[in-house]
């Protein structure tokens, strides 16, 4: 299945119009019935179009096995309708009710560690479950039948955040299924020893039937056996929602069906760059990380899901008006950010935007999660800003269905490299794979030059520059597109630990970075970690962390752009840049985050001829994106910026956004 316009029109034609949605999960089995026609008049009130509903509804849907209750979710449905909003359907499968928990405790998952997990949160349940399957399937084809010809019905929202809290399962389940997967990737048993190197530490298999997940061990356990562990989960959770999806598509093949990732901080055990083509439409998840990057990082998410998209639109399924109530300190949004955070999702690409949740929740764990109606009611500033944003979504409708305008950078992201480069028994275990990428997304935000942050699978020849940091996993095919791009003219940067090992995480022999070397023109004998108290200087006033290779330049026309000052490798290179035709390809061997990046962007963008597309006074202080004729202008910053340097534009207030048609 891929993804196209004609699923994305489907959905506007179903909707009514081209337009911008906006809404939130709804969840009214938590209230009285009362309450219903109030939230429906306030969704009017604040212009919200679309709602996610009966995401965690199963227990109320079927309170014993084979009984079902479907009245309440009637009467909410034909009552949504008739105040023209439309449903995006759960199928309510997120979590299983205490019955079928009861009855069949073996479909709970199991810790590495051997544990049980019990029931009393959400999503206990093994991906791998047979039981479970059949149940949800189960539900899936009663609300599937029973809901079909719904006029509120828009589209289908699969479970809810798959592999939130279940991606890692190592129950017998789950070895069972492993296997099979095995099977199907290796063929047979000594194809799997090659790929492993079980020679290593006597772990040579007789029979797939002897494998195991890498449940705790004596020591570290076989790390291509994590690393095809995580493929396998991957996978598991994918051929779940592949499940739900055939049999709705099946039941209702022309209504779309999403599911919500979470591409956001340190969620990484989703190969969501794999999962993208198995629904009609992508939708994501995203919360603010505090941090200094906060910012940048929501935006790097949306850019990243946009791309995973093919620069089509996609739907912001859950966002937060304020705090959250997951994190150590949970602080409310400054005035301003409730705007500016949900219109950076519309600027890469975002058709909808939604919030967790509605109404504010009165009970249960997430009571203190911030809403689109909050336990002080209408009378509020937050419900203000939801008014103000539903008005002025509803004037930014001609932005809806515009794709995203390729930039000329793109950051090249590999779920593989994250989850191979962070395991154990490493050079360093203070790596940090998405870090770096945001470091180098960050430093070209400052230096007000657009990027696409891109899956490695993704269209890589349409750029003039490509930044892969911490390409750890790079098998010969890829290898050889790169390869093949730079000597076409494209200007590669790499960094630190990459090019190390092929997809069976083998190590390249030779030195580093492997099948790299050639082009970046560089040799690298052993790695040069750093101690956490450890600092490098370079001979261009930054300062490096974290790692420090030693290299020995061994290709011509290899052009040392920095040395190191200080530390080990003092005098010897530390960023270099190979000349190859009208193509270059550079290495970044310490770890500089945006500031000490910063410096370098000039030297390894001027030859590729990029630079920013707005005046020099605004750069770092507004971020540009743009889809179709539309440039959305966004203040990066708490102070006002004076954009008068534009056509049409004047003052940008603290945290901003502001959009200018540019046909």
């Amino acid at each position: 299945m891929t993804q196209s316009n004609e699923t994305t029109r489907r959905w506007l034609r179903r909707a009514g119009s081209a337009r911008l949605e906006f809404g939130a999960d709804y969840n009214p089995d938590q209230w009285p019935r009362e309450f219903w026609d109030e939230d429906v008049r306030a969704m009017r009130e604040a212009g919200v179009t679309v709602v996610s509903l009966a995401i965690f509804s199963w227990a109320r849907l079927e309170p014993r096995e084979g009984v079902y209750d479907f009245a309440w979710l009637d009467e909410v449905m034909d009552l949504l309708h008739s105040g023209g909003i439309t449903v995006d359907l759960a199928t309510a499968t997120a979590s299983p009710p205490p019955w079928l928990t009861r009855k069949h405790p073996e479909i709970l998952p199991v810790t590495r560690t051997g544990e049980v997990l019990s029931p009393g949160a959400r999503q206990h349940w093994r991906p791998t479950s047979p039981i479970f399957r059949e149940h949800a399937l189960r539900l899936v084809r009663e609300l599937a039948v029973r809901y079909a010809e719904h006029p509120a019905l828009v589209a289908w929202h699969v479970n809810n955040e798959l592999g939130c809290h279940n991606i890692y399962d190592y129950s017998d389940d789950a070895a069972a299924a492993f296997r099979v997967w095995l099977r199907d990737r290796y063929g047979d048993v000594e194809a799997l020893n090659h790929a492993w190197g079980t020679a290593f530490w006597s772990q040579r298999y007789d029979d797939f039937e002897e494998v195991l997940p890498p449940r705790l061990a004596a020591s570290h356990p076989n790390p291509t056996q994590q690393l095809d562990f995580k493929r396998f989960s991957s996978d598991a959770l994918k051929q779940h929602l592949r499940a739900e999806r055939d049999l709705l598509h099946g039941i209702t093949p022309e209504v779309p069906v999403t599911t919500n990732f979470m591409v956001m901080g340190e969620t990484k055990g989703m190969n969501y760059a794999d999962w993208a083509a198995e629904v009609d439409f992508v939708s994501n998840d995203h919360y603010v990380l505090p941090g200094p990057q906060a910012r940048d990082e929501l935006s790097f998410s949306a850019n990243l899901t946009g791309n995973l998209a093919g620069g089509r639109p996609w739907f912001l399924m859950e966002h937060s008006t304020s705090a959250v109530n997951w994190q150590p300190v949970n602080v409310a949004k400054k005035p301003g950010e409730l705007e500016r955070d949900s219109l950076t999702h519309v600027a890469h690409g975002a058709d909808a935007v939604c919030y967790f949740q509605w109404r504010q929740s009165k009970a249960g764990a997430e009571k203190y999660h911030s809403a689109m109606l909050p336990h002080a009611g209408t009378d509020s500033e937050v419900f203000r800003g939801v008014v103000r944003l539903g008005q002025r979504l509803r004037e930014m409708a001609p932005v809806a269905g515009s794709h995203r305008r390729r930039a000329e950078v793109g950051i090249v992201f590999d779920w593989e490299s994250w989850w191979a480069a962070e395991h154990d028994s490493h050079p360093t275990d203070r790596l940090r794979y998405r870090q770096e990428a945001l470091d180098w997304y960050t430093a070209l935000l400052d230096a007000g030059v657009r990027a696409d942050v891109l899956p490695v699978g993704g269209p890589l020849e349409e750029y003039r520059v490509l930044i892969a940091p911490i390409l750890h996993v790079v098998p010969a095919a890829l290898a050889g597109r790169l390869r093949d791009w730079v000597a076409a003219g494209g200007h590669l940067v790499t960094t630190y630990f990459s090019g190390i090992v092929d997809e069976n995480d083998h190590v390249w022999l030779g030195g580093y970075p492997g099948p790299l070397r050639d082009v970046l023109g560089i040799r690298i004998e052993e790695f040069g970690p750093l101690l956490d108290h450890e600092s490098v200087e370079l001979d261009n006033g930054t300062t490096g962390t974290l790692w420090s290779d030693r290299i020995d330049v061994t290709g011509e026309d290899v052009e040392v752009l920095a040395r190191y000052k200080t530390g080990e490798q003092a005098e010897r290179a530390a960023v270099t840049r190979r000349r190859a035709g009208d193509g270059s390809a550079a290495y970044v061997s310490t770890r500089l985050g945006p500031d000490g990046l910063a410096p370098l962007l000039p030297a390894l963008l001027g030859p590729a001829g990029v630079r920013g597309e707005l005046p020099p006074e605004l750069a770092g202080r507004v971020e540009l994106a743009i889809r179709g004729d539309h440039w959305f202008l966004i203040n990066r910053t708490d102070e006002p910026v004076d954009l008068s340097a534009l056509p049409g534009a004047g003052l940008l207030g603290p945290r901003g956004v502001t959009v200018l048609h540019r046909g």
